[in-house]
């Protein structure tokens, strides 16, 4: 800051007030400024300058990196963080590190609150015992640790609109893959034998192991080709799911759907690859992220203390993978 003071002819204060984005210096002094910070390369010095603050303003964000969604609801985050005067700290759960190592590198960066994104079910434990220090919210799920805040789609009533759906095309055997223990699966599960149940068809539920991966998805495909009388239709946890199942039908020489209907979970970009036209039930990712800055905001600036929980309406959306029942 004292090389750009110089260049310009002004204090150093001055230069300070411009580039920390504070009102006061007239607007051709700030257009003078800014540009002989451009000119000489000046980069601001954000661990000074949050050692300085009593406040970090940042928050940190868990995401794993195998899942599109993820992907989508961080993408959002920043623009409603930046709206808020908050900034983004982020921290990617791999297999070689747990999910408690992550949460402690995001504190240890002195994140004032957390987002976690796919947090394990088998974690409520731990949150309540975060969820003393600073605020945390959970998108995707709720895994009912006291304390927390969260931001869900209504999962089981996502499944059972997408097997309304297939049932009102003709269908009756339909499958699901399951997503076992991952975030919404269960309520993904749930919505699919309620949905059965609901249309008569409890004695035709038909649940194949698998998670949010293409490998999970290509791996029941591979199960339901060797079936005699294989499903008209089948439910898939997440999109990234049905892509590896559908993919592996039609290099099976199986028309999707002409002889067997899939249907996706997400409504990410995946789903939308003209290849693959799926249809899947969509989160809303954008307002989800919205939504967990916000409450973050309520907690650490308008001194929230109760928890929240909300939860979103999924909407079908239905492309070109899903059509009625081949006659048998």
């Amino acid at each position: 800051m004292a090389d750009v003071a110089a260049r310009v002819g002004v204090s150093r204060q001055l230069v300070s007030l411009v580039l920390g984005g504070r009102p006061g210096p007239s607007a051709s002094a700030r257009e003078q400024i800014l540009r002989a910070a451009e000119e000489i390369g000046y980069r601001a010095d954000t661990a000074a300058r949050l050692l300085r603050r009593t406040r970090s303003r940042q928050v940190g964000v868990l995401f794993t990196l195998e899942h599109p969604l993820d992907a989508h609801v961080v993408e959002a985050v920043y623009p409603v963080a930046a709206e808020l005067d908050y900034s983004v700290v982020l921290s990617a759960m791999l297999p070689t590190r747990t999910e408690r190592e992550s949460v402690d590198d995001l504190l240890g960066l002195r994140c004032e609150a957390l987002i976690l994104i796919g947090m394990s079910a088998a974690a409520p434990t731990d949150l309540a015992k975060v969820a003393e220090l600073v605020p945390v919210v959970e998108i995707g799920q709720r895994t009912g640790a006291p304390g927390t805040d969260s931001v869900r789609t209504a999962d089981a009533r996502g499944v059972r609109q997408a097997v309304d759906h297939l049932v009102s095309l003709g269908h009756g055997d339909i499958a699901h893959v399951d997503g076992g223990d991952l975030p919404g699966a269960r309520e993904r599960l749930r919505g699919y034998r309620e949905g059965m149940a609901a249309h008569g068809l409890s004695g035709r539920v038909d649940v194949l192991p698998g998670d949010y991966t293409e490998e999970s998805g290509a791996r029941a495909a591979r199960t339901l080709l060797t079936r005699v009388r294989p499903p008209t239709a089948v439910v898939a946890c997440n999109d990234l799911c049905a892509l590896g199942l559908a993919g592996t039908l039609v290099r099976a020489g199986t028309s999707v759907p002409d002889d067997m209907s899939v249907v996706g979970y997400d409504d990410s970009r995946t789903a939308r690859l003209p290849f693959l036209r799926l249809t899947s039930v969509r989160q809303d990712a954008a307002r989800m992220a919205r939504l967990a800055v916000r409450s973050v905001a309520e907690r650490l600036d308008d001194g929230r203390t109760g928890s929240r929980h909300l939860v979103l309406e999924p909407v079908l959306t239905v492309r070109s993978s899903t059509g009625p029942p081949p006659r048998r």
